[in-house]
């Protein structure tokens, strides 16, 4: 218990420098885990809001379908098979059939997506209920930024044109019923939702679909030939990949960052094993092994992270619980220009598997550099020591 005891009396001894210590190594703590913490949140959001609204638990493509290619559209479509029409029948999956149009919008023309979907499904939370109970009119649904895009509003018609199966094209004006706001682009910007029955009769594509998307915990258990399945892990491979990238680079700033914080612990080992040189050999002197004085201290700078974490708790603690509670509000119109999944306001989300983790990384860390300096003791004599020298 004397190289503890040795220690904690050491390092309170040295007053400033332990604090300032202590303090730096907090502030490293600290960031490195609302970064963390706050990529979580983006990484949970952008699942949960593709899921619950246009994944689902998975999704059936016609194998021709390419969401990047709008001209795969064209012929991206073929009737339902029967396992994927049990399952529409039992509620496991609800199909979705898309067909490229033209959009007249106050005579400006904009293309867009014609998006059939059933309006009483409840595969999805998208809300295609209001959707129904419009018999004379072909009614449609539209997000937030179509809407800004195309200057509608609820209750204005529009024009839209498209080519149906056959080769003819064909026009009808569709009359806005409700708009919608999501974190969603990809069932927003361009596209015009509408019945799927009614689409299916426009496009001359009766029981027709360009996917199917399944109910979440649903387990496929069959194939289709001429239909792929898409599971989550394809479908949020564009977020996971973000959200990868931005890990990468946001650890190169907490690796400058701790580099930073234990070149100031470093400084301070060397300077200890310099100033306490008498200090040492006396103790080796007395008996005690070399192995024991460089433990005691490697153990001195490894409780510098200690403090760090008790200093970190004192501001880090209510800093992030007001991050939690108030999130961290991006600029207007700032959350589309990423492309992904992301709302206006960013909310962290926390475990404790990521402070222990970083709290361990940052203790690791500190011990390793409180050891480079000390390994200098292993070659001291101890009648050099207590002479002032350290050769």
């Amino acid at each position: 218990m004397i190289i503890p005891k040795l220690s904690v009396r050491n390092i309170l001894g040295a007053g400033t420098k332990t604090w300032l210590n202590a303090v730096v190594l907090s502030f490293a703590f600290v960031t490195i885990i609302w970064g963390q913490s706050l990529f979580r949140g983006i990484d949970e959001e952008a699942s949960r809001a593709m899921i619950d609204m246009q994944v689902g638990g998975g999704q059936y493509w016609v194998e021709s379908y390419d969401p990047l290619d709008p001209f795969s559209l064209e012929k991206a479509h073929a009737p339902l098979p029967p396992p994927l029409v049990a399952a529409v029948a039992s509620g496991e999956a609800t199909p979705i059939l898309i067909v490229q149009a033209t959009a007249y919008p106050e005579g400006r023309v904009l293309p867009v997506e014609l998006r059939g979907i059933d309006p009483g499904q409840t595969v999805l939370t998208f809300p295609s209920a209001s959707l129904s109970g419009r018999p004379d009119v072909v009614p449609a649904l539209i997000g937030a930024r179509m809407a800004k895009s195309a200057g509608l509003e609820k209750g204005d018609a529009v024009t839209v044109r498209w080519r149906d199966a056959k080769g003819t094209f064909d026009a009808r004006d569709l009359v806005v019923v409700e708009t919608f706001v999501t974190t969603l682009q990809t069932i927003d910007a361009g596209q015009i939702w509408v019945p799927l029955g009614s689409l299916r009769e426009m496009a001359a594509m009766p029981g027709e679909a360009t996917m199917a998307v399944v109910r979440q915990g649903f387990q496929p258990s069959f194939t289709v030939p001429g239909w792929m399945f898409r599971d989550l892990g394809f479908l949020k491979k564009d977020v996971d990949a973000f959200i990868k990238t931005k890990t990468i680079g946001m650890s190169i700033f907490y690796v400058i960052l701790m580099f930073l914080a234990l070149l100031a612990v470093f400084n301070t080992q060397v300077l200890a094993v310099f100033r306490r040189r008498r200090e040492i050999g006396t103790m080796i002197a007395l008996g005690m092994t070399r192995e024991r004085v460089i433990g005691l201290f490697t153990l001195e700078g490894a409780l510098q992270s200690f403090l760090a974490v008790l200093v970190g708790a004192i501001y880090g603690v209510p800093l992030l619980i007001l991050f939690k509670a108030h999130g961290w509000r991006l600029p207007a119109g700032q959350a589309d220009n990423f492309g992904l999944t992301i709302g206006n306001v960013l909310y962290p989300v926390y475990s404790v598997g990521l402070v222990v983790g970083t709290a361990a990384l940052v203790f690791a860390a500190t011990a390793i550099v409180s050891f480079l300096p000390a390994r200098r003791i292993a070659k001291l004599k101890p009648t050099d020591a207590l002479k002032g020298k350290l050769k």
